[in-house]
């Protein structure tokens, strides 16, 4: 099979997995979950669930070049007859990753429900907690950590040809690699779902365009810090006025509730 047909058939898998993610979770957002909550009301598995589903939607475009660019160093080495490694291994340790950081999601999450709970904070000062991890989220799109993960993930052919290892291990652990730099760019990106609602499909929507313009656009180092710039300045409008996070809840509503 021509390297350019096997490319096409891998982007269109990765191409279908995004789309039939985005539809469950659209789904998903139509029964009712407690968007106003971390954790909204699942279990630990149902939550890590979702969130491989969400990792899957938001992450797999932005991925992509680097999956491509695994799999065309596989398929030379199998043109040559050396031994090869299919380019799902990969794709699974770039995914264990993200199951880690759902983990952990959902443990801060459950945390933080507990926390809000026993202190009874009102929805105002719960607002403006939500305000400030977005300005850290801003600070940190202009941080040199951010600039040093997303130069790695910018740069397959650059992340090849220093991070490559031979065998099924090595797949994996290049995938976990990988993963791991792309967590660097986006972790608090994602962490900025929790105060605007895990389940917001806008937010969504514009976390997911922002990481790939990031990866793949020829401008991606600005894009970044224009996106920090504008979480800097949402997070202190929220500051001033709580009622601008899509998450807050009036004393009555949330009685209501």
């Amino acid at each position: 099979m021509p390297l350019t047909l096997q490319r096409n058939i891998i982007l269109a898998l990765l191409v279908a997995a995004a789309a039939a993610a985005w539809w469950a979770l659209l789904v998903w957002r139509q029964t009712g979950m407690d968007m106003y909550t971390p954790t909204m009301g699942m279990t630990a598995a149902l939550f890590l669930a979702v969130w491989l589903i969400m990792m899957i939607a938001m992450m797999f475009p932005a991925a992509a070049p680097m999956i491509l660019t695994f799999h065309q160093v596989q398929s030379g080495k199998r043109g040559r007859g050396q031994a090869f490694v299919s380019t799902w291994v990969f794709v699974a340790g770039y995914m264990l990753v993200w199951a880690a950081t759902g983990v952990l999601a959902f443990a801060g999450g459950a945390g933080a429900e507990m926390l809000a709970g026993r202190a009874g904070l009102s929805a105002a000062t719960a607002a403006r907690i939500g305000g400030a991890l977005l300005m850290t989220a801003g600070v940190y799109q202009l941080s040199p950590l951010k600039d040093l993960c997303l130069a790695k993930c910018r740069s397959p052919i650059g992340f090849i040809l220093t991070s490559w290892r031979d065998g099924q291990w090595g797949a994996v652990r290049m995938g976990l690699r990988h993963g791991l730099f792309c967590l660097g760019c986006c972790w608090l990106l994602f962490l900025t779902l929790f105060p605007l609602g895990i389940m917001n499909v806008a937010a969504m929507s514009v976390v997911t365009l922002l990481v790939f313009a990031e990866k793949t656009f020829p401008y991606g180092e600005r894009i970044a810090k224009v996106s920090g710039v504008a979480l800097l300045l949402y997070g202190a409008a929220v500051l001033v006025f709580p009622q601008a996070l899509p998450t807050f809840q009036p004393m009555d509503a949330m009685i209501m509730n």
